[in-house]
């Protein structure tokens, strides 16, 4: 009997840790189930190296690309144009991002992370390319960042990695986003964070692994994270909200298919 379809929504497969082991981890992920990964951009090298990738294996790979708050401050002026070509007119880019705010490393100035969350949102407006939001101790600031964005419509995106707490997720659900779990929501302290994803409504709801950072319980703290251990937060979050795995799988495939265009 075939697996439920599940769609890991972010992966960072360009990281060194997959380099010899790429076919395997695709192999394993297929038979877990998974139909699409989305690999992810957090600069101007991964990004285009996501497209690559998403070219090389388009029957299970996206690509989303972007410039991440932590690495905004190394950026030049031509790599966000490069971001700007990939966004329009590379085939396999699905998304933009990862973007967004982190308030917990201090390598970036604060004002410099908001420019090019800024840059995103307009390129997001313009392409019509859902945004793949990075939070991190900045929900408040994320939130009254994107508020003028969504007075006339609401914003197609996703809160990756969701950590924040209830407010910030009514307000993002309220202008129009998704949000995504990852391995965290397997932790044993994560009760709060579990009573978020029982909250979230159905057709907003996504997962992903974030790898090769935050293997979910069994695997918790062994690295490389992959694709396949998706299935092990999206069984965590079945229980908590009294459904089938088969029911919150197709169900979150659906979302990811419908946010993404896939």
């Amino acid at each position: 009997m075939p697996k439920p379809p599940v769609v890991d929504t972010h992966a960072h497969l360009t990281d060194a840790s997959f380099a010899d082991s790429l076919p395997q981890v695709l192999a394993s992920a297929k038979a877990a189930g998974l139909v699409k990964i989305g690999v992810i951009g957090f600069d101007r090298t991964t990004s285009e190296a996501a497209c690559e990738m998403a070219a090389a294996h388009a029957d299970i790979l996206f690509a989303s690309v972007g410039i991440q708050p932590n690495s905004v401050a190394e950026a030049q002026s031509p790599d966000w144009e490069v971001i700007e070509r990939l966004a329009r007119s590379n085939p396999h880019v699905r998304a933009l991002g990862e973007t967004g705010l982190d308030l917990y490393w201090k390598d970036t100035p604060f004002e410099l992370q908001q420019d090019y969350f800024e840059r995103h949102l307009e390129l997001s407006g313009e392409t019509d390319l859902p945004l793949v939001i990075h939070l991190r101790e900045s929900g408040r600031q994320i939130v009254d960042q994107l508020r003028p964005h969504a007075v006339n419509s609401t914003i197609r995106g996703v809160m990756h990695s969701f950590t924040a707490d209830l407010v910030t997720c009514r307000d993002c659900l309220d202008m129009g986003l998704y949000i995504s779990f990852a391995g965290m929501i397997t932790f044993k302290k994560a009760d709060d964070l579990r009573a978020i994803a029982a909250f979230v409504p159905a057709d907003r709801l996504l997962i992903e692994t974030d790898s090769p950072y935050l293997s979910p319980e069994p695997f918790r703290g062994k690295r490389p994270n992959e694709p396949a251990r998706v299935v092990h937060s999206l069984e965590a979050i079945a229980k908590i909200r009294h459904v089938s795995y088969a029911e919150l799988a197709e169900q979150t495939t659906d979302n990811a298919m419908r946010l993404f265009g896939i």
